[in-house]
C-alpha cells in the first residue's frame, strides 16, 4: 500500500489552470495562483504538481514556505525560496541587477556584502528588486515562485507578495502560493487580488464519494471498482472529503487489521468501525507507537518545534550525532510521518502540519510542557545569547512548557531585534504578542517597545493609545528620560504625518517631563520637530525664528552627539535657506553631509548628496553631483532615492534637449515607480514626461501626460508652477501663442503667491520678464527687482534674464553692450539649445523693432534649429521676421521626409502639410495663419488644394485625416 496516492485526484480544473498559466508564461505574461483550503485538502500536492510541470518545461523553480517558527523572521520564505534555486546554480551576474543587489541582500547571502549598514531598506524597495530578479530568471522560458502556507509567513513576506501579484502582468513570472482560509493578512492579500483581478484564486472544496474512491485505489493499487464499497463510505463520512483524513483512515484500517490484502485485492476482514480510531490523533498515536522508542521521542519533540525543523536544532537539543539522527528521521519518513524538505539540505517537515498537530494533540498537557521545557533548557544551554533564529523557537518552546512570562521576555526581545533590523511590522506582531502574555511587571516595557514599533510601522493612531495606556506613576512607570524620548518620538511621527495638533500635544508632554535646567539632547530634538511644524500649513510661523530655532538645534545636536537630529536640523536650515539664496543653503547642506558621514548614517548622506546635486544642476545646468547622488543611493539599494535622482537627471536632459536620454530615463522608471507607491518620485516623472512633450512643441502628447499627473497628484502639489510655467506656457510659446504663454506664467505667479515655496522654475523669474521686456510690459526697475531675486542665480532663468537686459540696452541706444549681451547668451547657455533659440527668435523681434544687432543672423539660427526639430510655428514666425525685416527666404524644399507617404504619393507638399498638421488641432484659418505667420487667404488655398488632393469631402473630414496621421 502507498502512503499516498501516486496521482492526484479531483483536481483537474485546478491542474488546468496551471497548465494554461504556464503556456502563456512562454509568452511573458505573468501571472499569480493562489490556493486557498483547509489543512490536508491538497493545497501542497497541487502545487507539487505545478512545480513538475514547471521542471518538464526547463523552467527555473523557486521554493519556499511559511511555517509557525519563522512567523517573526522576516523574508524567511523568500530566503528559502531564492537559496533553493542558488544553492545549486549559484546567483546570476547579470549587469541589470546590479542596483538591486543591496536590497537582495537581505534575502540571498552572497550579495550581503553589497549591503550598506545602517539602511533598512523598505520591504517595497526589496519586492521591487525581488521583482526585478524573478524577469531575470524567467527571461528565457518563465521562471515559477511557489511559497506554501502564506498564512504563516511573517508581515514583510506577506507586503513583498502582494506587490509582486500587482506587478506579474508582463514579466515571465508564475507565482503559485498556498494559505488557509484563516483570518489574516494572507487572507485578506487573496482576497483583495481577486478582487482586483490580479489572480486567480482556486478555494479547494473537499473530494466526492467517487473521488475518495479513487484516491484509495490509487493508495491500495486498484481500480476504482475493486475498492470494497463499505471502505469507500465509512472513509468518506469520517473524512469529510479530506484528502490527507483519507489516506490517514485508510493506513490505519490497514494497520488494525480490519483490511486486509487478498491475492491481488484487499478484503474487509473486521469490523471498520472498531478498527477505525476515533479521531486521527488516536490513529497516530497507535502508529507512533509501534516507532523504535528513540525515534517515537525524536518525532515528539520535533513536534513541539513546528511543522519544519532542523537537523541542528535537534542536534542541539538531544546531543546526538548527525549520523544517529539521520537514520531515526529515514525511519520516521519510511512511516509516512516526515519528508525531506525541498527548499533546504538540513531541514525535515511532517508530511502535513495536520499531524504535527495531532501527535502534540495526542500527548498529556504535563509531558507535552516537559519536553518543550527540557528542550528549551538545552537550546539555552548551547546558546545562552539566542541567536535570531532561535529567539522565536525558545519562547514557543517556554509558552508550551507553560512559562508564559519567560516567553513574553523572548518574544520582546525578538520583536526589539527586528525592529532594530527595519521589519516593523514583524516588529509589531511579536511586540503584540509579548504584551499579551507579559508579566504585569514586565509590561510597561513591553509597551514602551510597542509604542515605538508602532510608530515606526506607520500606526501613529495606535501608537498614541499605547503610549496613553502606560501608567504615569508607581514603581511600573518609564524613567522620565524614557518617557521624553516616547513623546518626542511619536512627536516626530505626527509631524512628519502633518499633524499639527497631536505634535504639539506630544511636544507639550515631553517638554512637560523636562527638569530645571532641561537636558539639551532632549530640547534639541524637540526644537527640530517644532521647527518643522512651523512649515505645516495653518502652523507657519516668522522664517526667522523658525530658523534661529532649528540653528541652536543643530548646534546642540553635533555638541551631544546626536547625529540624526542634527541632519534633520541641517536639511530643515537648507530649505530655508534658500529664501536667500543657494550659497548658504548649500553651505547647511555640506554640513549634513559631513555629519552624515562622520557618523556613517548612509541614508541621511545620500540625502545630502542629492539636494547639493540639485542645487548644483539649477546653478549651473551641471548635472554631475546629481549621478553622483543616484550613484550613491543605487550603491545604497535605496530605490525610491535612485528615482528621485533619475527623475532630475530626466528633467535635465529636457532642458538640454536631450530627449532620446529623457524619455530612456522615463520609461525605464516610470512604471517602477508606480508599483513601488514611490508617489513623490513618479508625480515627479509624470511632470518631466509632459515637459518633454511640451519642449517639442506636441500638445496633445503634453495633455495626455498631465492628464495622468492630474489622477496621481494633488491639486497643491508644489510642483503646479512648474507644471504651468516650464511646461504648458513653454509649450504655448513653441505654437507661437504668445497670449496663452503669459497667461500661464501669470497663473503659476498667482499660485505661487498663495502657496509660498522654494521651487524656482516656474518662469516667473526668466521667461516671464523676457516676455515682459519684449512685450513693453516691464522696464528696468522690474527687470533689477527679478534679478535680485535668489532664483535669477539659476542657470535655465539666467538665460533669459541676459536677454532681457539686452533688449532694455537697446531700447536706451546701447546697441554695443545689447548686441555684447546677446553673444554671451549664446556661448553661455550653450547647454539649452531650445530655451536659447527661443530666446534669440524673441530678442530678434524687439532688435528688429529698436534697429540694433543682427536680428537677421539671429532669426536665421533660431529657425534653421526650429525647422530641423520640427517645430513648425516657431521656424514659420522667424521665416515671417525675416521677411519683415526686407532680407528673402530661401525656399525650403526639404521636410517632404516629414510627410507620411500616403500624402507625398498624392502631391502634397511641405507648406501644405504644416497646414494640414495644425488641423489635429481643428484650428480655424485665423489661427492657423497666425501659427505659421502667413496670410489667411494663403491657408484658404492650402486647405482647397488639400481637400482636392485627399479626396476629403468636407474640411471635418480632412480633420480626421489630419487626427489619424499626424497626431502625437
Amino acid at each position: 500500500m502507498h502512503t499516498t496516492a501516486p496521482i492526484t485526484i479531483g483536481r483537474a480544473t485546478e491542474l488546468g489552470l496551471f497548465k494554461s498559466v504556464l503556456t502563456d508564461l512562454q509568452e511573458g505574461a505573468g501571472h499569480a495562483v493562489l490556493l486557498v483550503g483547509e489543512a490536508g485538502i491538497g493545497k501542497s500536492r497541487l502545487a507539487g504538481e505545478c512545480v513538475g510541470q514547471a521542471e518538464s518545461l526547463g523552467l527555473p523553480v523557486l521554493r519556499g514556505r511559511g511555517s509557525p517558527t519563522s512567523a517573526g523572521m522576516p523574508y524567511r520564505p523568500l530566503i528559502e525560496a531564492l537559496n533553493s534555486r542558488f544553492r545549486v546554480t549559484g546567483v546570476p551576474e547579470e549587469p541589470e541587477l546590479e542596483p538591486y543587489r543591496p536590497a537582495l541582500g537581505r534575502i540571498i547571502p552572497e550579495w550581503r556584502h553589497t549591503a550598506v549598514p545602517g539602511y533598512p531598506e523598505s520591504a517595497v524597495e526589496l519586492a521591487e528588486a525581488v521583482l526585478r530578479l524573478l524577469a531575470v530568471l524567467g527571461r528565457d522560458r518563465g521562471c515559477l515562485l511557489v511559497l506554501e502556507d502564506l498564512h504563516e509567513a511573517d508581515s514583510e513576506t506577506i507586503a513583498v507578495v502582494d506587490y509582486l501579484v500587482d506587478n506579474l502582468a508582463g514579466l515571465p513570472v508564475l507565482l503559485a502560493a498556498t494559505l488557509r482560509p484563516e483570518p489574516g493578512a494572507a487572507l485578506e492579500l487573496a482576497r483583495g487580488a481577486e478582487r482586483r483581478r490580479v489572480a486567480s484564486l482556486a478555494t479547494l472544496k473537499p473530494l466526492g464519494t467517487s473521488q475518495v474512491g479513487a484516491l484509495a485505489a490509487g493508495c491500495l493499487g486498484l481500480r476504482a471498482e475493486q475498492v470494497p464499497a463499505a471502505v469507500v463510505e465509512r472513509l468518506s463520512t469520517l473524512s469529510n472529503g479530506n484528502p490527507y483524513l483519507v489516506e490517514e483512515l485508510l493506513a490505519e484500517m490497514v494497520g488494525s487489521g480490519a483490511l486486509r490484502r487478498d491475492g491481488g485485492g484487499w478484503q474487509v476482514t473486521g469490523d471498520l468501525a472498531a478498527a477505525v480510531p476515533v479521531s486521527v490523533v488516536s490513529g497516530l498515536r497507535q502508529r507512533l507507537a509501534q516507532l523504535d522508542p528513540q525515534v517515537r521521542d525524536l518525532l515528539l519533540l520535533a513536534a513541539t518545534l513546528g511543522t519544519g525543523f532542523s537537523i541542528g536544532t535537534l542536534e542541539l537539543i538531544t546531543g546526538h550525532g548527525v549520523r544517529l539522527l539521520l537514520d531515526q528521521l529515514a525511519a520516521a519518513a519510511d512511516s509516512g510521518f516526515v519528508v525531506p524538505d525541498p527548499t533546504a539540505v538540513d531541514q525535515y517537515a511532517f508530511r502535513h502540519a495536520l499531524t504535527a498537530e495531532a501527535l502534540l494533540a495526542g500527548l498529556a498537557p504535563a509531558e507535552r510542557a516537559v519536553i518543550a521545557r527540557r528542550a528549551a533548557e538545552a537550546v539555552l544551554a548551547a546558546d545562552p545569547a539566542v541567536s535570531d533564529d532561535r529567539c522565536q523557537l525558545v519562547a514557543r518552546l517556554r509558552l508550551l512548557g507553560g512559562d508564559e512570562a519567560g516567553a513574553a521576555l523572548l518574544y520582546a526581545e525578538a520583536g526589539r531585534r527586528a525592529l532594530a533590523g527595519g521589519a516593523s511590522a514583524t516588529a509589531v506582531r511579536l511586540l503584540e504578542r509579548a504584551r499579551a502574555l507579559a508579566a504585569p511587571a514586565d509590561r510597561t516595557a513591553v509597551t514602551e517597545s510597542l509604542v515605538h514599533a508602532t510608530a515606526e510601522a506607520g500606526q501613529l493612531d495606535q501608537a498614541l493609545a499605547l503610549a496613553e495606556s502606560l501608567p504615569d506613576a508607581g514603581a511600573d512607570a518609564l524613567s522620565i528620560e524614557r518617557r521624553v524620548a516616547l513623546h518626542t518620538r511619536l512627536a516626530w511621527a505626527a509631524v512628519i504625518s502633518e499633524r499639527a495638533a497631536d505634535t504639539l500635544a506630544q511636544v507639550a508632554a515631553a517638554r512637560a517631563q523636562l527638569g530645571d535646567p532641561s537636558d539639551p539632547r532632549h530640547t534639541a530634538a524637540l526644537a527640530v520637530i517644532e521647527a518643522h511644524l512651523a512649515l505645516l500649513p495653518g502652523h507657519g510661523a516668522e522664517t526667522a525664528g523658525t530658523e534661529r530655532l532649528a540653528r541652536e538645534a543643530a548646534e546642540v545636536a553635533e555638541r551631544e552627539k546626536l547625529p540624526v537630529v542634527a541632519c534633520q536640523a541641517w536639511q530643515l536650515l537648507a530649505l530655508l535657506a534658500r529664501e536667500r539664496g543657494f550659497d548658504d543653503a548649500d553651505t547647511c547642506l555640506e554640513r549634513m553631509l559631513a555629519v552624515a558621514e562622520e557618523h556613517s548614517l548612509p541614508v541621511w548622506r545620500v540625502e545630502a548628496l542629492l539636494r547639493l546635486g540639485a542645487n548644483a544642476f539649477l546653478r549651473s545646468g551641471d548635472a554631475r553631483r546629481i549621478r553622483e547622488a543616484r550613484d550613491a543611493a543605487r550603491d545604497l539599494g535605496a530605490l525610491a532615492l535612485v528615482q528621485h535622482a533619475e527623475g532630475l537627471l530626466a528633467m535635465d536632459a529636457v532642458q538640454r534637449a536631450d530627449f532620446p536620454a529623457a524619455q530612456e530615463i522615463i520609461d525605464r522608471c516610470l512604471e517602477p515607480s508606480a508599483r513601488m507607491r514611490n508617489l513623490g518620485g513618479h508625480r515627479y516623472l509624470l511632470l518631466v514626461a509632459a515637459t518633454l512633450a511640451a519642449h517639442q512643441g506636441r500638445r496633445r502628447q503634453m495633455e495626455r501626460e498631465l492628464l495622468r499627473f492630474d489622477k496621481a497628484d494633488e491639486s497643491t502639489s508644489f510642483l503646479m508652477p512648474v507644471l504651468l510655467g516650464l511646461c504648458r506656457a513653454f509649450c504655448a510659446l513653441l505654437e507661437e501663442n504668445r497670449a496663452q504663454a503669459l497667461d500661464e506664467l501669470a497663473a503659476a505667479a498667482d499660485w505661487e503667491d498663495r502657496h509660498p515655496n522654494v521651487f524656482y522654475l516656474s518662469g516667473r523669474y526668466g521667461l516671464g520678464p523676457l516676455l515682459a521686456v519684449v512685450g513693453g510690459a516691464a522696464d528696468r526697475t522690474a527687470y533689477t527687482a527679478a534679478l535680485a531675486a535668489p532664483a535669477a542665480a539659476l542657470a535655465w532663468n539666467r538665460q533669459f534674464l541676459v536677454l532681457a537686459d539686452a533688449v532694455l540696452l537697446g531700447r536706451e541706444g546701447r546697441g554695443g553692450e545689447a548686441t555684447a549681451r546677446v553673444d554671451r547668451a549664446q556661448q553661455e547657455f550653450r547647454g539649452f539649445p531650445t530655451g536659447r533659440h527661443l530666446g534669440l527668435r524673441l530678442v530678434a523681434e524687439a532688435a528688429l523693432a529698436d534697429g540694433w544687432g543682427e536680428p537677421v543672423a539671429w532669426l536665421r539660427t533660431a529657425e534653421e534649429y526650429f525647422h530641423q526639430a520640427g517645430v513648425r510655428s516657431v521656424a514659420g514666425a522667424c521665416r515671417s521676421l525675416i521677411r519683415q525685416a526686407g532680407v528673402p527666404v530661401a525656399q525650403r524644399r526639404t521636410g517632404r521626409e516629414l510627410i507620411p507617404e500616403g500624402l507625398r504619393s498624392v502631391g502634397v507638399t511641405p507648406r501644405e502639410f504644416d497646414v494640414f498638421a495644425l488641423l489635429v488641432e481643428r484650428l480655424g484659418n485665423q489661427d492657423v495663419a497666425q501659427r505659421l505667420s502667413i496670410s489667411p487667404r494663403t491657408v484658404e488655398k492650402h486647405i482647397a488644394s488639400l481637400l482636392h488632393k485627399t479626396g476629403s469631402a468636407n474640411r471635418a473630414e480632412l480633420c480626421r485625416l489630419a487626427r489619424s496621421l499626424c497626431a502625437d
